[in-house]
């Protein structure tokens, strides 16, 4: 990293201060190791009684960066372009006005996807191209589609390679299984079946499958989790889903949430009420689900604090943990095959307990190409963090952009006036990865595909630096 810190002064000169940096283990009144606060917006700025779930979108058309989170009486939307200064542009009501403490959001084409545990809400589609043009925020938005197929729901998982949501946990005929809807046109979002054969689901993720496994390659895959397990089901077939397996793991009380390793070996998932049942500290179990028919436990991962874990998400070798009020954990998880997983930042957004109740950090979006990370606080509402050491602020030239960010095959770089004629990128260690040289033209494409996941530094024309995640 000091490598990267040193290139990082290079390209863009002196290493910019967040709004509160995290000093001799504190941020202001946050304890916190290797993150600093960039900014926070208030439960009361939002109107709203209390927090719930977060999510992100990146506007393909210019790179802003927008939070969105999930409140008690609706879906606050944030342009975190600049993170010390965000803007609180406003909130879609809760549908029909029924509030609830649970909401959930996913993206998918440029258009918000959200359920609640609300008896009557069913799905809510906002189009988020209506962000870029906000006056005179904040405003009250308006739902730009609803979909009544069923009640309440408590969680809601979408597959971008496929256009397909899947609700978990909603009220319905199928006891709380994965209802598939079809959402490749957002605005007509079209049931097209479910699963039965299993528990009730809490939380999922689906994939178009790459992992080790040669039986199920190009299939899409399910993974559950489903209170006392996990649940995996081929659902290529919408018509027919087909159940997979089983994962079973010891001192099991609510199986909650899980998601996989990037080469989908592993399954990290957490239990929610295993802390507070139990008296383990934040425990988090790891299966190997590279033989997807037998899925087994690797090894168990126990924090050295007591607090409930709830969402987490993987992005190359970082496992990004929320942990009620143990705040946001962040842990590497580059030697997972031999066992180990080490705790390397957090931010405590819940000071005064790291105790197993259900206060604090309720999610994390940690997939912004920027680095800035979301984390949404049930007490305390939305925080904006970041690794100091990605604390760089993009050479702001408004002629150049790049898209789509993040890529995992080919980005292309725009230039409204100016030509290309030259093209870098960086890894983190400071190492070119790519270069190349052009004859003048306002757009070129690169192709990434050969490089590994994680955050990369863009430089064009040897001035303008931008920041790039791959998938």
């Amino acid at each position: 990293m000091k490598v990267f810190l040193q290139l990082s002064i290079l390209l863009f000169g002196a290493i910019s201060i967040a709004q509160t940096p995290c000093e001799n283990g504190m941020a202001g009144q946050y304890p916190c190791n290797g993150l600093d606060l960039s900014s926070r917006i208030s439960l009361s700025t939002m109107n709203a009684g209390a927090g719930n779930d977060s999510w992100g979108w990146t506007d393909p058309q210019d790179g802003t960066e927008y939070a969105i989170m999930g409140l008690d009486n609706g879906t606050a939307f944030v342009d975190i372009s600049d993170p010390v200064n965000p803007i609180y542009l406003g909130k879609l009501p809760a549908h029909n006005n029924q509030n609830s403490i649970w909401r959930d959001i996913k993206v998918y084409k440029d258009h918000a996807f959200i359920v609640s545990e609300a008896s009557s809400h069913g799905m809510q589609v906002f189009d988020l191209t209506r962000l870029r043009n906000v006056n005179n925020a904040p405003v009250t938005f308006t739902e730009d589609a609803h979909y009544g197929g069923f009640g309440n729901c408590h969680n809601i998982v979408i597959n971008e390679e496929t256009g397909y949501a899947y609700a978990v946990g909603a009220s319905s005929t199928n006891g709380g299984g994965p209802i598939f809807i079809n959402i490749q046109n957002p605005l007509n979002p079209i049931f097209e079946g479910q699963f039965t054969g299993d528990n009730y689901c809490h939380d999922a993720q689906a994939v178009i499958y790459d992992g080790p496994d040669p039986d199920y390659q190009g299939r899409e895959i399910f993974f559950g989790s489903n209170e006392d397990r996990v649940s995996i089901v081929d659902v290529t077939d919408k018509s027919n889903p087909i159940p997979i397996s089983n994962g079973f793991y010891g001192s099991v009380d609510y199986t909650h949430q899980g998601w996989l390793t990037d080469d989908k070996k592993y399954f990290i998932i957490g239990d929610e009420l295993d802390e507070s049942t139990f008296g383990f500290n934040t425990r988090t179990i790891i299966f190997d689900v590279s033989d997807l028919d037998t899925p087994v436990v690797h090894f168990e991962y126990e924090a050295a604090v007591a607090a409930i874990d709830h969402n987490g998400y993987v992005v190359g070798n970082d496992f990004y943990l929320s942990s009620y009020r143990a705040g946001l954990r962040i842990l590497d998880i580059s030697d997972i095959e031999n066992k180990n997983m080490v705790e390397t930042k957090f931010f405590d957004t819940y000071p005064s307990s790291n105790s197993a109740r259900f206060d604090g950090a309720w999610s994390v979006y940690p997939f912004f190409a920027s680095g800035n990370i979301v984390i949404s606080d049930i007490d305390r509402g939305l925080f904006l963090v970041r690794d100091p050491l990605l604390s760089v602020n993009d050479n702001t030239n408004l002629s150049f952009s790049i898209a789509p960010n993040p890529v995992k095959d080919v980005v292309t770089i725009t230039s409204k006036t100016e030509p290309i004629t030259s093209i870098e990128i960086f890894n983190v260690l400071g190492q070119k990865v790519i270069d190349a040289n052009f004859s003048e033209n306002l757009s070129e494409n690169i192709n990434v595909s050969n490089l590994q996941t994680g955050m990369y530094v863009l430089k064009i024309n040897a001035t303008t630096t931008k920041r790039l995640l791959i998938e």
